[in-house]
């Protein structure tokens, strides 16, 4: 009797020990359960910047007002949209400006009580970020992302992924060069971002090869995932310079609800049913197929801002 007492207490204590060569799954680090929202009003704004700081400041404070009285709740602008998207323009600018820039847009958020992302740069000690700049309903700062995948010879790389909530959804943000690398879209929508808001400043439309992958990379990266994706381009100039418009408002199933007109400055506002968001697609790649431990531990590496 005590022999077999003690072969089942061996037993047991070797049930706990992990077996050679296979690691348990471990559960995604995910934002606190909280109960989602039915609708998100959001808006993307085709904005054309200019190489005037100020000037840029005064025309996002008058598309945050237009967005409030439309019923926005969170309006995302283009990449550098605060700054321009002009090299010479962004390495100039100091540490002071940018931070008085971002006060300003976070004062016409708190004022108009609207959600903002907005594009430009940022400085932390010696190093400049092409940044997104996530600013609540209230004017708090919510999140500083900066952009990964760079195509830009001034900054540095950014080095973290992140879901922030904004009247109460899950979301996270990419910056343009970003929409071309799938896991940056996909582990924080494992992480339990639904609206995934995309900033960018793309190519001109002198570079017409490009147009149609753009297109299809985004509208990818919303079906393979299951979520909203909301898209702030900036225009095409009258001589063919700046980027090619055509920003979107994107269905989980890969539809396009609303485009852009290449040219024009253009406001695209829509009222997102949340439970169209599911992330099936996404949450697959915790159950099926090899990279199920590696989008696990992937998932862990996302910043989650409560």
């Amino acid at each position: 009797m005590r022999r077999y007492l003690l072969f089942c207490s061996l037993l047991a204590v070797l049930s706990f020990l992990p077996v050679q060569g296979i690691e348990p799954l471990k559960a995604p680090v995910a934002p606190r359960a909280q109960p989602l929202p039915k609708t998100l009003r959001v808006a993307a704004v085709q904005m054309r910047s200019t190489r005037d700081l100020e000037a840029n400041l005064k025309r996002t404070r008058e598309l945050l007002e237009q967005c409030a009285k439309d019923g926005v709740q969170v309006a995302v602008f283009p990449e550098c949209s605060v700054s321009g998207y002009f090299d010479d323009v962004v390495v100039k600018l100091s540490a002071e400006q940018l931070a008085m820039a971002e006060k300003s847009v976070a004062a016409a958020c708190k004022e108009f009580h609207i959600a903002a992302i907005v594009g430009m740069p940022w400085r932390e000690k010696d190093l400049l970020y092409n940044s997104a700049i996530v600013i609540d309903e209230t004017g708090k700062v919510v999140e500083r992302y900066h952009k990964v995948q760079l195509a830009e010879p001034w900054p540095s790389w950014g080095d973290h992924l992140s879901v922030f909530r904004l009247h109460g959804v899950p979301c996270s943000v990419i910056i343009c060069h970003d929409e071309r690398y799938p896991e940056l879209v996909r582990l924080p929508v494992l992480a339990g971002s639904r609206v995934v808001f995309y900033l960018s400043h793309e190519s001109p439309i002198k570079q017409e090869s490009k147009l149609n992958p753009y297109r299809a990379q985004i509208q990818a990266r919303a079906v393979e995932n299951g979520v909203f994706i909301v898209h702030a381009n900036a225009p095409a100039n009258s001589d063919a310079t700046g980027s090619h418009g055509q920003s979107r408002l994107i269905a989980p199933d890969g539809n396009i609800l609303k485009e852009a007109a290449i040219f024009s400055e253009e406001v695209l506002s829509a009222t997102l049913e949340l439970s169209q968001a599911t992330a099936g697609n996404a949450k697959r790649s915790l159950s099926r197929g090899p990279l199920t431990q590696w989008y696990a531990e992937g998932v862990k590496k996302v910043r989650i801002i409560e």
